[in-house]
């Protein structure tokens, strides 16, 4: 009987230290490190989970969705508590998930949104709300006229996000035959010759524009590239999203609109503590109602708020919160 309680006892003590994980061991899953945002999340959600007594182990995928779905396999088996992704695809990291979830690891979407898994949390911005947004402010500008439409890769749920943020907007006037969209285009990959490629190609046809929407900074740097080719910058209205330190120069040089600033502080730092807690066990959901539909199931979830940023606002926004240096902009 003694033997017998001395093996009880063992067991009850390793399952209170295991749900008791006072330096819980996160993996971060990357899509690309390419544009400068991304590193900045690295870095923020790094020392947030360092400050609270974690470790993360970061791995970058290069945008090749094969390539994260080995990193994530690696990270299971190097013993991870909590796994955070930015899936390059969709749907190929649902499978990520499932992988995670056989393995008692619970998963968080960090931006993009996963589909049809049981995914445990999401944290990103309202996508729609930020399409809106772009769209409001460059149709309160020009209100008729032409207008292209450069969304990201479709295995992104944020580039459906955005296009029907903006097609919510668009739509009435596309309807009432003030706007014509004359191109509507969802990329391979949110960089610059993708934007380029759609710009160029309408302007060589001599096709008149008026305004482009883009799904982020890097696509309307591409457009602005063409637009320069033909002495249009400044001309032709532009919004991009992310607010790279590229299109604060560009807005400062009148060449882009727009741009949408993520409080990925606020994002980084929920997605965090969010990840910390599950590793000891605990409910990073509590009083929390909001939730998103993934396909399979309600995901509780925080949805942050986009800011547009302008040529008039960009002292009191991504400088005065220190997300860009002043002499960045203005050296």
């Amino acid at each position: 009987m003694k033997h017998i309680n001395v093996i009880l006892g063992f067991f009850l003590l390793t399952f209170l230290f295991s749900g008791c994980n006072t330096n819980p061991k996160v993996g971060l899953l990357l899509d690309t490190v390419e544009r400068e945002r991304w590193t900045k999340d690295r870095d923020l959600f790094v020392n947030k989970v360092e400050e609270l007594g974690g470790s993360v182990i970061v791995k970058v995928a290069e945008s090749d969705p094969s390539v994260q779905f080995q990193q994530a396999l690696d990270l299971i088996n190097e013993g991870i508590d909590v796994l955070v992704i930015v899936p390059v695809d969709k749907t190929v990291a649902a499978g990520i998930v499932t992988t995670a979830k056989k393995s008692h690891v619970s998963v968080v979407a960090y931006d993009r949104l996963i589909w049809d898994c049981d995914l445990d949390f999401y944290i990103s911005t309202d996508n729609i709300q930020i399409g809106e947004k772009q769209a409001n402010f460059l149709t309160s500008s020009k209100p008729e006229g032409n207008y292209v439409l450069i969304g990201g890769p479709t295995i992104d749920n944020n580039s459906v996000q955005l296009y029907l943020g903006w097609m919510n907007v668009l739509q009435p006037l596309v309807d009432k035959g003030d706007i014509n969209i004359v191109s509507n285009t969802f990329a391979n990959e949110w960089n610059v010759e993708n934007g380029y490629t759609v710009v160029k190609d309408l302007l060589d046809n001599d096709v008149q524009l008026d305004a482009i929407i883009a799904g982020n900074d890097a696509l309307a740097s591409g457009a602005i590239q063409a637009l320069h080719e033909n002495d249009l910058e400044g001309e032709v209205l532009v919004a991009g999203q992310d607010a790279d330190i590229n299109a604060i120069r560009n807005i400062v040089f009148g060449n882009q609109t727009i741009t949408v600033y993520k409080p990925l502080e606020s994002m980084a730092f929920n997605a965090a503590i969010a990840a910390v807690k599950m590793a000891k066990g605990k409910n990073p959901t509590d009083n929390m109602s909001f939730t998103v539909n993934n396909g399979h199931h309600l995901v509780p979830a925080i949805l942050l708020e986009g800011q547009i940023v302008n040529k008039q606002n960009i002292k009191m926004t991504v400088i005065s919160e220190g997300f860009i240096a002043e002499q960045e902009v203005f050296e």
